[in-house]
């Protein structure tokens, strides 16, 4: 139960590892591209180190978690409820019979479920965030590199004898937007691409704890059926037979 968790708390942290060997290696032209625009990916930039923090803050809250249900189903049951997702689970658990109905196994996995859901919709949100404010450095700088031909176009003077100079200079701004709209959907689909394997690593943790507890439990649930035996039932249908009998010999006598 706790191998899951560590495999993918590995993978996490040898994949981190190699995105900060990467930018380390290739730091000049890491720079460059981040100081295209200082402002936007800037917070591009701020947003996915946030997403990292979050998805490993997310991951260690998931280990006691672990522990707790190992323990349970190991049979160290010492009292202790887990922090947050399996506190409503322990204390269903907690007077529960031997074996527990199918009714309450399905509930309890719904809960579950529901759960894991709310964890995610974070790492989620800060996905989508980063491909939105990529698409959103990519519309600047395409305005700004057609705002600056424009402006380039409409300043030119052909009977100018330095009007080459005056296009070299005048060039300066729609080269700046287009490097601001590579450079933001660089990083940004970077960091989406990210966090989001950060965030599939979680996911792949719960799956694992979901999946053991929906095969644990299932050995201990029982299915509701009538407590009804072959002798019971062949002595309603006797007592039904006579009573049909009764009936009829009635309605004769009444004809």
């Amino acid at each position: 139960m706790i191998n899951p968790f560590h495999r993918n708390l590995n993978r996490m942290t040898l994949f981190l590892a190699l995105i900060i060997a990467g930018v380390v290696l290739f730091f000049d032209p890491f720079m460059q591209i981040a100081t295209a625009n200082v402002i936007l990916n800037g917070i591009i930039i701020g947003t996915a180190i946030f997403g990292i923090g979050l998805c490993f803050v997310q991951m260690f809250r998931l280990l006691p978690e672990h522990r707790w249900l190992y323990n349970y189903m190991d049979g160290k049951r010492d009292g202790k409820l887990p922090p947050r997702v399996l506190r409503p689970v322990a204390l269903m658990l907690h007077s529960r019979p031997a074996r527990i109905s199918a009714a309450a196994l399905n509930s309890m996995l719904d809960m579950i479920l529901l759960r894991f859901e709310d964890n995610r919709e974070s790492i989620r949100y800060i996905t989508n965030t980063l491909i939105f404010l990529g698409l959103l450095g990519t519309f600047w700088g395409l305005l700004m590199t057609v705002g600056g031909f424009a402006e380039l176009i409409s300043g030119l003077d052909m009977t100018d004898e330095a009007v080459l100079e005056s296009m070299q200079y005048g060039m300066a701004r729609p080269l700046a937007g287009m490097a601001t709209a590579f450079t933001s959907s660089i990083l940004g689909l970077g960091g989406s691409l990210i966090v989001g394997f950060l965030g599939l690593q979680i996911q792949s943790v719960q799956n694992a704890m979901f999946n053991e507890i929906e095969e644990y439990f299932a050995a201990h649930t029982h299915t509701a059926t009538p407590d009804v035996t072959m002798a019971q039932i062949g002595t309603a249908t006797r007592a039904l037979n006579k009573t049909v009998q009764h009936f009829d010999r009635t309605i004769a006598k009444l004809s």
